[in-house]
């Protein structure tokens, strides 16, 4: 099953799949429907969350602003929003 990116108003939203406490943070791949990212962070009082923000922003070539988490902040399937991008260009870039 492909990543499905949605387009929102002003960027793109799609599910990612985090493992915590790897050992370094990266983007893995799509998994399932969704955008698995590795991260070496634990996931206690938002340490993973941050990490998540971090590790997105700096692959996509956005600022931490414009990366959000809209839904799934207590679970390891997350919903992201990204401003600043088309369903294209984050295509691309992750390819």
């Amino acid at each position: 099953m492909p990543l499905e990116i949605i387009e929102a108003n002003e960027g793109v939203m799609f599910n990612i799949r985090v493992v915590p406490r790897a050992s370094k943070s990266w983007i893995v791949g799509e998994h399932a429907g969704a955008l698995k990212v590795r991260i070496s962070a634990p996931p206690v009082d938002g340490a993973a969350n941050e990490e998540v923000v971090r590790v997105l922003a700096k692959a996509i070539g956005v600022a931490k602003s414009n990366v959000a988490i809209v839904s799934g902040y207590a679970s390891k399937t997350k919903r992201i929003r990204i401003n600043g991008v088309t369903a294209a260009q984050l295509t691309d870039i992750l390819r």
